[in-house]
């Protein structure tokens, strides 16, 4: 099982749904099920299949929840003389000299649109371990891309 990297407010957000789906839903969706069963005839009841439904839904949401809890690794402080998993980096593509800003995240948290990279994403796994200055590689869908590390925080 791979280790699943969260900041402890992700950690503490993924425990309370947990709570919230083994205690409130999984109430909720037995006490529709009862219902559904009470009105007879399974087969074409549409409210029973809906719950069923739901059902697994949950279910499979809670397996996914426990699985991250269970092999993850809190985020706490992090070494600014080379990138890891919550650095905020400041890189610099070679081609047209653009700058970005990417905090390094585990999956669950990871965000494009936030500038949260994925640690195992093709970027989070090149610019990992890198020192500021340095310059790497990896490859896109478009073809190599080349940026160098300008500044770790």
């Amino acid at each position: 099982m791979n280790t699943e990297y969260l900041t402890q407010e992700k950690f503490d957000q993924f425990k309370k749904e947990l709570e919230f789906l083994k205690s409130v839903k999984r109430t909720e969706i037995a006490k529709s099920l009862e219902y559904a069963k009470s009105l007879g005839d399974l087969s074409e009841n549409a409210e029973y299949h809906e719950a069923r439904n739901s059902q697994a839904v949950v279910e499979d949401r809670i397996n996914h929840l426990e699985a991250i809890l269970k092999s993850a690794s809190i985020v706490s402080g992090h070494n600014t003389d080379y990138v890891t998993v919550g650095s905020v980096v400041t890189v610099q593509k070679d081609v047209d000299k653009s700058k970005r800003e990417y905090t390094l995240v585990g999956s669950e948290e990871a965000n494009a649109a936030e500038g949260k990279i994925s640690v195992r994403s093709p970027l989070g796994q090149a610019i990992l371990d890198k020192k500021k200055g340095e310059s790497f590689t990896f490859s896109t869908p478009a073809g190599s891309m080349t940026y160098k590390v300008i500044d770790i925080q």
